[in-house]
């Protein structure tokens, strides 16, 4: 699996690539505990193809919240502070919390940044 075809396919088709990949993944590694595993590099191929999906749903993750209009990026980091990623869906842990208010100020920044330098011309 190349990450260019990953990037053709839809965010539905990603997640269930990301479960077939885990659950192929378990069973090479069950294989591997029993020592019938005919090829070791399926595991390392395997740990790639996961890797690479989770890459690309990140990537699309961050360009969704690049999109976000000023008003949506201020809730969103209300439910931030509050420690939901949105309502009703709490944060596994506050380190998470904590990036996604960075990563929306990160945001914030660089649209008023952009706004200072067309201002400035």
């Amino acid at each position: 699996m190349k990450s260019e075809d990953l990037k053709k396919e839809t965010d539905e088709q990603l997640r269930l690539d990301l479960l077939e990949t885990e659950k192929h993944l378990f069973k090479l590694r069950f294989q591997s505990a029993t020592d019938r595993l005919e090829t070791p590099s399926e595991i390392r191929k395997a740990k790639k193809d996961l890797a690479r999906i989770k890459t690309e749903q990140r990537r699309r993750e961050i360009d969704a919240q690049d999109k976000l209009t000023d008003a949506q990026i201020g809730e969103a980091k209300t439910l931030a502070e509050q420690g939901h990623s949105a309502k009703d869906t709490p944060f596994v842990g506050r380190r998470k919390a904590k990036r996604a208010i960075q990563r929306l100020d990160a945001i914030q920044a660089k649209r008023a940044s952009a706004q200072v330098a067309v201002k400035g011309k």
